[in-house]
């Protein structure tokens, strides 16, 4: 019967999220954790969106409904943080569909609200993000670039050799937050979260920080908080003194968000912690190193780590049989420097790693490397192009063309196009054995 092969709008809906670089598998507990936060008509409406910024004007069109009603849709939609709104530079306003995360999962969570049951949300989050890592493994250790980075903490710098560390503005959280447009402040959606479930720390809540289009529309609807620079820089300060890691957008020009992670509710770090060895969030380009002379091994960088990357082992001093010393398990560590300033003797110091971490200069760059790695770049260049515009195109195609080699490589594979074939300075691939479509 035909009907049985139709999507709900749910499950349509789920496919559509599962398009985005870092994905959203599809599982009953996504389409539970869907059923609370739209209606089936409205999951079936966001199905039909784009990937990239659209107007109310094309979202109507591809609705097929009068642009009055489009216009309340979106924006009954963007109230809830299930879009975010943003205004374009002829004066108009731009949409976008939100990735799972860091998107509308987090903003659901961004505030208290009453138009929704928090805590059955929480606990299907728990269950989809936390405990079944299907979801966690697709979000942090497909590919080599990551969606997030880990900002180094700029106090456990001061007692480094500045000049050698050659420290650059994007490498600081201060700087983000010094330069940033709008600044909002919302509920920490981990320990949110984990609140409802009884497992939350006594780290604060109301830390976690969005920057640009994503905090000036969250602050409009209600979802954050506006705040100045001198006070963001505070609550960086606040953040610090609970050694708390600033973990945000994996970009260096025009971060989206910094969240200031523990190490027992905030899905990042149990991920670093999980999968250490598959990188899943991008580390500072810093280590602790440990002069084994002045360690004490009093174990205090032990017990602050947020990924427990220290441990004490014998310090091999056959003139002190029992003295034991730290030492850093280098795959694990963050490069955070939450231990560095707890190391009383100040045997601990910041160094600079032996490779260069590499950070993506924009968000677009790091979407089409993530898009090249994990297998949907072709979601990207082919979604729904009757709603592209040649500037979007030129952006993509601009950023393949900064990949390196190999991955230019790969992205024109899973492309198969004549014009980026030509951008990138080969011939097309001849076609594939077997019948022709007539066309």
């Amino acid at each position: 019967m035909a009907h049985n092969t139709l999507k709900s709008g749910y499950e349509a809906l789920s496919d559509r999220l599962n398009r985005f670089p870092q994905g959203a598998p599809p599982s009953e507990l996504l389409l539970r954790i869907l059923r609370l936060l739209v209606s089936e008509r409205e999951a079936g409406l966001l199905s039909l969106l784009p990937l990239k910024p659209f107007t109310a004007a094309q979202a109507a069109r591809r609705w097929s409904l009068p642009a009055a009603a489009a216009q309340n849709t979106l924006d009954a939609l963007a109230d809830r943080a299930m879009l975010v709104d943003m205004a374009d530079r002829g004066g108009g306003t731009l949409y976008v569909l939100p990735p799972p995360m860091a998107g509308f999962f987090e903003f659901s969570l961004m505030r208290t609200r009453g138009d929704l049951d928090q805590k059955l949300l929480s606990e299907l989050f728990y269950e989809y993000v936390t405990r079944d890592d299907t979801f966690i493994r697709a979000l942090f250790t497909e590919g080599t670039t990551q969606l997030g980075r880990v900002f180094v903490q700029e106090a456990a710098l001061a007692g480094a050799d500045a000049d050698a560390l050659h420290v650059l503005d994007y490498e600081r959280a201060s700087e983000v937050v010094a330069t940033a447009r709008h600044m909002g402040v919302g509920l920490c959606y981990c320990r949110h979260k984990m609140q409802h479930l009884g497992r939350a720390c006594d780290a604060p809540l109301d830390i976690c920080m969005t920057f640009g289009v994503t905090a000036d529309s969250l602050i409009r609807h209600g979802h954050a908080r506006r705040v100045s620079p001198a006070e963001g820089l505070d609550l960086l300060q606040r953040a610090r003194d609970g050694d708390l890691v600033q973990f945000g957008e994996n970009v260096q020009r025009h971060v989206s968000f910094i969240c200031n992670c523990c190490g027992c509710c905030c899905e990042a770090l149990l991920a670093a912690k999980r999968f250490a060895i598959l990188q899943p969030v991008h580390t500072t380009n810093y280590l602790p190193a440990v002069t084994a002379e002045a360690c004490t091994g009093c174990g205090n960088c032990v017990a602050v780590c947020p990924v427990a990357a220290l441990s004490l082992a014998d310090a091999g001093d056959p003139a002190r049989p029992r003295r034991r010393r730290a030492v850093v398990d280098e795959q694990v560590c963050l490069g955070c420097g939450v231990c560095v300033r707890h190391c009383a003797p100040g045997s601990l110091r910041l160094q600079r790693r032996a490779a260069r971490v590499i950070t993506p200069a924009t968000s677009a760059h790091r979407y089409v490397a993530m898009a090249v790695e994990r297998g949907t770049l072709q979601h990207m260049i082919w979604d729904n192009r009757a709603l592209w515009s040649h500037r979007a195109l030129a952006a993509v195609f601009g950023a393949i063309l900064n990949l390196p080699p190999v991955k230019r490589t790969l992205a024109r594979e899973q492309v198969r196009s004549r014009y980026l074939d030509r951008l990138l300075g080969l011939r097309a691939a001849p076609p594939a054995a077997g019948p022709t479509d007539g066309g």
